[in-house]
């Protein structure tokens, strides 16, 4: 691992792969869609992604491949990575039921073991890019792929993370709860252990993008109908309706 941060992470999802899995099987093990986020929001309403076929991709943060699989059923060539061996594990019965394979690879996203331009595609819903120093993360993703490739990945946003409180034990509230310019990285306690995580402010993130030669083409903010349901504790249904909890940035290598 490439720093204490990602081995305290490592750690974390080790301790709770197995009941983080469970839990949320009826949601990820959804073979019939590919959804974004808490509350699975629709690919093909969003078009996050757009025509996959034939595309070489890399998933940051794949866990047990679920989502991975739904791309590589749309002709996506896929890698998976993860730092959690526990995740990985659980991979080989998604496979198994669903015919779908493909190579999964256990390592950092702060350190990928890829040659440079190795990639046409990086996504991410959720997991590795909130788990690792975004400094690090995009510059590797901007190394392994190729001119022209893509950058997508879901995060919650900046505006959920000064909605929370500081021990993250209440769910968001309607008022702010931490400073904005505070934003950073973070250390939170459960059951598990401790986990760390990274938000930025947007000004920040632009010019991380830049700084690392990635064009912006779309931020989208991701909003559950009135109707949805999840099995994620992210934030209520009604205050996911009135603010965005959840994003996804999609910027090109120039």
């Amino acid at each position: 691992m490439s720093s204490d941060d990602v081995r305290t992470n490592r750690t974390s999802w080790e301790a709770g792969s197995a009941d983080y899995q469970q839990r949320n099987a009826s949601q990820l093990n959804r073979w019939d869609r590919l959804g974004w986020g808490t509350w699975d929001i629709p690919e093909d309403e969003i078009g996050a992604l757009g025509d996959v076929d034939g595309v070489e991709a890399l998933e940051l943060g794949t866990g047990a491949a679920q989502f991975g699989i739904k791309v590589a059923m749309r002709g996506a060539r896929i890698t998976g990575l993860d730092f959690s061996a526990n995740q990985l594990a659980q991979a080989a019965a998604n496979m198994a039921e669903t015919g779908v394979r493909f190579p999964l690879v256990c390592a950092s996203a702060e350190e990928l073991p890829f040659p440079d331009a190795s990639f046409d595609l990086v996504f991410c819903d959720h997991g590795a890019t909130s788990f690792t120093d975004p400094h690090v993360t995009v510059a590797e993703a901007a190394r392994v792929l190729r001119p022209g490739g893509m950058f997508v990945f879901d995060i919650a946003t900046p505006f959920i993370a000064i909605a929370w409180s500081e021990d993250d034990d209440e769910p968001p509230s309607r008022v702010h709860r931490r400073a904005y310019f505070d934003l950073g990285r973070s250390v939170y306690h459960d059951e598990d252990g401790d986990s760390v995580e990274w938000q930025l402010t947007y000004g920040q993130w632009i010019r991380l993008f830049r700084a690392n030669g990635f064009a912006i083409e779309d931020l989208i903010e991701l909003r559950p109908e009135p109707e949805a349901t999840s099995t994620y504790d992210l934030a209520p249904l009604k205050w996911a309706r009135d603010y965005p909890g959840e994003h996804i940035w999609k910027v090109r290598k120039a």
